[in-house]
């Protein structure tokens, strides 16, 4: 066949093609059926257990078995979403009603991962056997090709519940995403119940509110509570809207007097399953270590396989509701779940409120019931038809007995029997083969007189034969009046969803309320007395001034920069890089003397890999500078001898970081001193990083530069001028080549004599 060449515009090729690949990931992958609440690869999955015959009483089956089954016949998407799906729904922390039974580590609560399937296994829940998969084999649901055309699959499993608000449902598409909560079953049973008998039965109005008296809200596997009751009724009528959720926790009195009073959180929220659970214990600790909460002395967690236990140990006599109001505040004790009721109805994305989802289910039910009684009927038809074939050949045995003796074959014998053909059969008498004339039995009826035994010919088989037929009679009648009446087949659906409620209804696990909104008073901040230390690797801490005082030496010995100032206080670190880094003294772990704290880098933009630093101060002294209007209060000298005097005016900003210099290509900050301190802390000055604001008595001061290659410059300071800190600077000492700063000094006073260069070769 000769080659075709298609001319088109890109653009529209495209175009069709993402559409294409949209709309598959969308119907196909993403989001659950409204009629069985599934996506196709948890309804794959289920198919194929069902077809391996892993049933609730039969032993487990390895999940890669069922894995490898799933992907081989129906779902060639990759074994790691299949075996995903096959976890979560053994995970009943996850799921409303779980559908698998799985055996061996399927995960945990705490977001612990499931086992390699090779280890692990599974079957079906008896809940999934009775409710979703046990209609299946009465041909009332579409079976479809499989993804090769080797197989078939079923388009849709006929589940007797809506475990679209039973299991909620998760997922995104490609625009577009899908989150429902779940909900309990014994309230959405009655809620169908309810409607099904008022709207379908007695053909009455049914409002939301009436279906909500019956089903409140979100009942979640983990508990909790909803906070916002009055905002559901908005968010079930558009399926669109934020639940509000929050954790259980309880107040446990210290037993004795040197006993700590403990929260115990018992339930948590919906979303905090898995990772969020340490994400909260983290959350905590840096609550306590930031002291945002200081009336939590230790966090443990305390869960098990019996439920959730989270304890926080208390301080005496602290707030409880302010701890409780700060955790709901801070952590993800409170948290907010999405709601977005999406589903594909008729084979398009839809988002539907609560009772467009029963109106949806009670059409699907109506549907499959009537499919499902229409084929039981046929059935027992054919099977009266039988029934009264045997019966009737009970009664004239003798006659049928002969008519096979006489004749040559099985073909000849059936012809008989259906068209009374006696011609070529032997008779014993010219009565038999005038009675034999007469006999009209149907095809069916005639095959089944053919296959009977003898044995049939007993008595109590004989009874047991007309037993069978008038059951068989009184099914007919029965399934008769379901399909000729739709408030009788309602009634049926209504027992089946009695009795499932009766065998697997439980009690609801989550409070829903109007709780008052979590407010954080304001509390008077407790300002204590803190040394910072700083070690010669960069790590950080402050510890309390009492301690410093017992334990000045070994502090100052083993230490970089000891600092004291007051918890409320923040540092500005200037940087080789030419930065100044602003950190709050609450950012630092308050710890021991003997702790090790953390990297500056972890608190604040400076990065010890790029940048080294050179001066450390407490940002109050520059503020208060700024406000005296001081123009001169910093000295910035570079390592090629650029030098300046910049006003802490300049350094009164809210950001973490800001451009302390302008520096030149490949030079670096020396050093920055303080005007009123005079000293470096770098160089021996004074720990605390207070200076004096007071200009002083008037005396001169010096500057000192001294190169690495032995060369020193003295000079007034009033020779500095002052610049902006975006300027570079002017020259304060030439250098000749290779060389660079090694330090720099302030003095107060005139020096006597005369110390100084400006070049290598001595002149001034």
């Amino acid at each position: 066949m000769a080659e075709q060449i298609i001319k088109t515009e890109y653009s529209e090729v495209m175009q069709k093609s993402y559409i294409d690949y949209s709309m598959s990931v969308i119907t196909a992958r993403a989001l659950p059926d409204i009629r069985d609440g599934l996506k196709p690869v948890q309804r794959r999955v289920l198919y194929a257990m069902d077809q391996l015959g892993l049933n609730a009483d039969k032993p487990h089956r390895k999940s890669a078995r069922i894995v490898g089954d799933a992907m081989g016949k129906y779902h060639p998407h990759g074994d790691s979403s299949i075996y995903e799906t096959l976890v979560v729904m053994s995970q009943d922390f996850k799921k409303g009603m779980a559908l698998v039974d799985g055996h061996g580590n399927f995960g945990s609560i705490e977001g612990d991962g499931a086992a390699a399937m090779r280890y692990t296994e599974a079957k079906l829940k008896k809940f999934t056997q009775e409710v979703f998969l046990s209609d299946l084999d009465k041909n009332i649901v579409d079976f479809i090709p499989n993804f090769d055309g080797s197989d078939t699959e079923p388009e849709v499993l006929p589940v007797k519940v809506p475990n679209i608000l039973v299991n909620g449902a998760d997922g995104i598409a490609v625009g577009m995403v899908t989150n429902i909560p779940t909900h309990n079953l014994t309230e959405v049973v009655d809620s169908v119940i309810y409607y099904m008998e008022n709207a379908l039965i007695e053909k009455k109005a049914v409002e939301l509110s009436e279906i909500m008296s019956i089903c409140p809200g979100p009942d979640f596997p983990t508990g909790g509570i909803v906070i916002n009751k009055s905002e559901l009724y908005d968010i079930y009528a558009s399926g669109i809207g934020k639940i509000k959720l929050r954790g259980k926790v309880e107040l446990e009195q210290g037993k004795t007097k040197s006993s700590k009073d403990r929260l115990v959180i018992t339930e948590i929220p919906y979303t905090m399953i898995g990772g969020n659970i340490a994400k909260f214990m983290q959350d905590v600790y840096a609550l306590v270590e930031s002291r945002q909460l200081t009336e939590i002395t230790d966090i443990s967690n305390e869960s098990s396989k019996d439920g959730i236990r989270i304890v926080l140990e208390l301080k005496k006599g602290a707030d409880v509701d302010y701890v409780k109001n700060l955790l709901y505040k801070k952590t993800k004790l409170e948290d907010t779940f999405g709601v977005n009721m999406l589903a594909i109805v008729d084979g398009k994305p839809e988002t539907l409120g609560m009772m467009d989802i029963i109106k949806h289910f009670c059409d699907f039910q109506i549907e499959l019931n009537t499919k499902k009684y229409t084929n039981l009927l046929e059935k027992e038809e054919e099977n009266r038809e039988i029934k009264e074939g045997l019966i009737a050949a009970v009664d004239v045995i003798d006659l049928i007995i002969e008519i096979l003796r006489g004749s040559k074959n099985l073909a000849m014998a059936k012809g008989c029997l259906i068209n009374g053909e006696v011609k070529d059969i032997n008779f014993k008498s010219p009565a038999s083969k005038k009675a034999a004339a007469k006999l009209c039995f149907t095809e069916k009826q005639a095959d089944a007189i053919l296959a009977m035994r003898l044995s049939k010919l007993i008595g109590l088989e004989i009874e047991a034969l007309q037993a069978d037929y008038d059951k068989c009679l009184k099914a007919i009648k029965e399934y008769t009046k379901i399909l000729k009446s739709k408030k009788t087949m309602l009634k049926v659906i209504i027992k089946d969803l009695e009795a499932i409620k009766k065998e697997y209804g439980m009690e609801r696990r989550t409070v829903i309320e109007d709780a008052e909104a979590a407010v954080i008073p304001e509390k008077p901040e407790e300002i204590q007395e803190l040394v910072m230390l700083m070690d010669r690797f960069g790590y950080i801490k402050t510890i309390d001034k009492s301690v410093y005082e017992k334990n000045k030496d070994t502090a100052e010995a083993e230490n970089k920069v000891v600092m004291p100032l007051l918890s409320s206080d923040s540092v500005c670190i200037f940087t080789s890089a030419g930065n100044m880094h602003r950190v709050s003294v609450k950012s630092m772990p308050q710890t021991k003397l003997k702790d090790k704290g953390i990297p500056v880098d972890n608190i604040s933009n400076y990065k010890s890999s790029d940048e080294d630093i050179v001066y450390m101060c407490l940002a109050k002294y520059l503020d208060e500078a700024a406000a005296m209007s001081t123009e001169d209060s910093l000295l910035f000298i570079t390592q090629n001898a650029m030098i300046k005097r910049v006003g802490a005016g300049e350094f009164v900003v809210s950001k973490r970081t800001v451009a302390a210099t302008k520096l030149a290509e490949g030079d670096k900050l020396l050093t920055v001193i303080n005007l009123y301190e005079h000293k470096s802390l770098f160089d021996g000055g004074d720990a605390s990083g207070q200076m004096s604001l007071t200009v002083g008595d008037g005396e001169a001061r010096t500057v000192f530069l001294e190169s690495k290659k032995g060369y020193k410059l003295k000079f007034p300071l009033e020779e500095v001028p002052s610049k902006k800190k975006g300027a570079v600077g002017v020259r304060g000492m030439k250098l000749s080549d290779g060389d660079t700063l090694k330090s720099a000094e302030v003095i107060k006073g005139k020096v006597k004599g005369t110390v100084g260069h400006r070049d290598s070769k001595g002149r001034k």
